[in-house]
C-alpha cells in the first residue's frame, strides 16, 4: 500500500473530553474563588463582627438593596503587596465589596468595606475598586452609597495606600453636584479616611459602633495629654449634636440602612434626572384648619414649626436632616403633589428661632445641595434676627451668616417663602426674601416684617421722648401698625399675597406647579467664591 492510499487513523473523542474537563476545572475554580470571596476574613472574624453588633459587608448590602438586585464588580481583585509577609495573606476582593443594585427599583452604586479582611484597611487595589464605582456612577448618572468600616490606610503598602485615598477624594469632588453621595459610617473611620465622607452630601452613623476622628485617643493623649474615649472624641452622638459633621445617627446597622433607603427615595438620581415623583392620595387642595391656631397670639410664645411642616407635606411624611444639630433651624425633605421639595424653617422652640453660626452653615449647605440637584425650596420664616453676643461675633457670625445669604441668592431652583410670624432685620432679607429672587412670597396675617421688634425700635427712635409706660405702649402700637404689619410689605410688592394659614398647602402646591418650568441662570463664571 502506497503512502497516498494509507488509511488515516480515526479521530478520537479525547480532545472534546479534554476541553470539557478543562471547562469543568475552570468552573470549579470560579465557584471556589467566589465562595472564598464571600467568606471574607473567615468564620471567626465574621463571628467577631457579629459580637460587636455589626453586620458584615455583604449582609449590609442585602439589607440596603432590593432582593437579588446586587451585581458585584471586581470580586477577584487581590492586593499586590509583597512586603511584611503580605504575599501569603490575600483574600479575593481585598476587603471591599463593590457593585450596583436598586433601591425601590432605582439604580444605586455601592461600595462596602469589609472589616473582617485586614481590618477593612484601604489598599491600592481596593481604592481602585471604589474609584471605578465613582467613575461609573458619574458616567451613567446614579447615586453612590459608601458603607464605611475600616481601620484606615493599609500600613504595609505605605504611599500606595495614601495615594488610593487621594484618588478617591478627587472623584468625590468631581462627583459633587453631579450625583448624590451618601456615606454610612458603620465602624471605625479615622485619619485620612474621614475626608472622603466629609466631601459627600450626607453622613449617617451608628451609635456605639462607629466613630470618626482625624487623630485617635492615643495620639491625643500623647500630644495634648488629654484622656478621651473614642465615643467622646468622635462618636455618633458627638458628631450629630456638637460638630454637625454627621447628619443622622441610629442605634444599629439595620436601622441606619433602612433610613438610607428612605432618604434615597427623596433624592434625584443625578443633576440631569429631575426630582423623583410618586403618586399620592393626599389632595393638593387639602385645607388644614388646625394651622389657623398654630401661632400663639402672644408674639413671645413659642410653637413647634415641625408641626407646620408635617401638616403641609404629602401624607405628613417629612424626613428631617440634622435634627440634633442647630435645632433653631429645621431642614429636610418632603413631597408636594408627589414631587420632592427641600424645606428650610426657623424653629421658635429653640433660641426663639434666631439665626446663628451653626444654623447658617447647616441651612446653607442644604440649600446648595437642593439647588445642585434641581430640588425646589420652600422656606417658612419666623426669625427675630441673628443671635447677638461676643461669642457669635468673635467666631465670625458675619461670614457664616453670609453663607446662608449667598446660598439663597445663588439658587436658581423654584423658591417659595411663607412668613408665619416674625421676620426682623437682616434675617428677613436672608431667609429667601423677594429681594434674593424669591419666586413666590406669602405671609400669614400674623406676620411682622420690620427692622426690629416694635419695643426695641421705640426705645431707639423715641429714647427719652415718652414719660411713662402708657405713652411707650402707644408708640409701640403705632410702630407695629405702621411697620410690623404684613400689609406694608405687600403694598411694596415684597409679598405676593397674604394668605390664610389653612390654605398654606394648596397655595404652595399651586406655586410649585407653575414654577416647574422656571428657567433662569446665573452669569457665567469658572466657579463662585463662597464666603467659606
Amino acid at each position: 500500500m502506497t503512502t497516498a492510499t494509507k488509511k488515516l487513523p480515526e479521530p478520537t473523542a479525547q480532545p472534546a473530553a479534554t476541553k470539557a474537563m478543562k471547562a469543568n476545572t475552570v468552573i470549579t475554580e470560579l465557584e471556589h474563588r467566589r465562595e472564598r470571596a464571600r467568606q471574607g476574613g473567615g468564620v471567626k472574624r465574621v463571628e467577631a463582627q457579629h459580637e460587636k453588633g455589626k453586620l458584615t459587608s455583604r449582609e449590609r448590602i442585602e439589607v440596603l438593596l432590593d432582593p437579588d438586585s446586587f451585581e458585584e464588580y471586581d470580586m477577584f481583585v487581590e492586593h499586590r503587596c509583597v512586603n511584611f509577609g503580605m504575599a501569603d495573606n490575600k483574600v479575593p476582593g481585598d476587603g471591599c465589596v463593590t457593585g450596583h443594585g436598586t433601591i425601590n427599583g432605582r439604580l444605586a452604586f455601592i461600595y462596602s468595606q469589609d472589616f473582617t479582611v485586614l481590618g477593612g484597611s484601604l489598599s491600592e487595589t481596593n481604592a481602585q475598586k471604589i474609584c471605578k464605582i465613582l467613575d461609573m456612577a458619574m458616567k451613567v448618572g446614579a447615586p453612590v452609597i459608601g458603607l464605611l468600616d475600616s481601620g484606615g490606610a493599609r500600613i504595609q503598602e505605605g504611599v500606595d495606600a495614601l495615594g488610593g485615598f487621594a484618588e478617591i477624594f478627587q472623584r468625590n469632588v468631581l462627583a459633587s453636584g453631579v450625583v448624590p453621595q451618601i456615606s454610612v459610617i458603620l465602624g471605625p473611620c479615622a485619619g485620612g479616611a474621614v475626608y472622603s465622607p466629609a466631601l459627600t452630601d450626607f453622613i449617617i452613623m451608628t451609635r456605639g459602633t462607629s466613630y470618626m476622628f482625624v487623630t485617635g485617643p492615643d495620639v491625643v493623649k500623647t500630644v495634648t495629654h488629654e484622656i478621651v474615649s473614642q465615643e467622646d472624641l468622635g462618636g455618633a452622638d458627638m458628631h450629630t449634636h456638637k460638630t454637625g459633621v454627621a447628619d443622622l445617627a441610629y442605634d444599629n446597622d439595620i436601622a441606619a440602612l433602612l433610613q438610607v433607603r428612605r432618604l434615597f427615595n427623596f433624592l434625584p438620581l443625578s443633576n440631569r434626572s429631575g426630582v423623583p415623583v410618586r403618586p399620592t392620595p393626599d389632595p393638593a387642595d387639602r385645607v388644614e384648619m388646625s394651622l389657623n391656631t398654630l401661632v400663639p397670639e402672644n408674639a413671645n410664645k413659642a410653637y413647634n414649626m415641625k408641626e407646620l411642616l408635617e401638616r403641609v407635606v404629602d401624607e405628613g411624611d417629612f424626613f428631617e436632616i440634622q435634627p440634633d444639630y442647630a435645632k433653631n433651624i429645621i431642614i429636610g425633605f418632603g413631597r408636594m403633589e408627589g414631587h420632592t421639595v427641600g424645606f428650610v424653617a426657623n424653629q421658635p422652640m429653640h433660641m426663639a428661632g434666631c439665626l446663628d453660626i451653626d444654623a447658617s452653615r447647616k441651612a446653607a449647605r442644604f440649600i446648595r445641595f437642593c439647588d445642585a440637584f434641581s430640588i425646589p425650596l420652600c422656606t417658612f420664616v419666623d426669625v427675630p434676627g441673628f443671635m447677638p453676643g461676643t461669642n457669635q461675633e468673635h467666631n465670625g457670625v458675619i461670614k457664616h451668616g453670609a453663607k446662608l445669604l449667598y446660598a439663597y441668592a445663588e439658587a436658581t431652583v423654584p423658591k417659595v417663602t411663607v412668613i408665619t410670624r416674625k421676620a426682623y432685620g437682616g434675617a428677613y432679607d436672608v431667609m429667601s426674601s423677594k429681594h434674593l429672587r424669591g419666586d413666590v412670597n406669602y405671609a400669614w396675617p400674623s406676620a411682622e416684617i420690620a427692622v426690629m421688634g416694635p419695643k426695641g425700635a421705640v426705645e431707639i427712635v423715641f429714647r427719652g421722648k415718652f414719660k411713662n409706660e402708657e405713652e411707650e405702649q402707644a408708640l409701640i402700637d403705632d410702630y407695629r401698625a405702621k411697620f410690623a404689619s404684613p400689609f406694608v410689605a405687600a403694598s411694596r410688592g415684597f409679598l405676593d399675597d397674604i394668605i390664610r394659614p389653612q390654605n398654606t398647602r394648596w397655595r404652595i402646591c399651586r406655586s410649585l406647579s407653575i414654577l416647574r418650568s422656571k428657567n433662569i441662570s446665573n452669569p457665567w463664571k469658572k466657579h463662585d467664591n463662597l464666603p467659606l
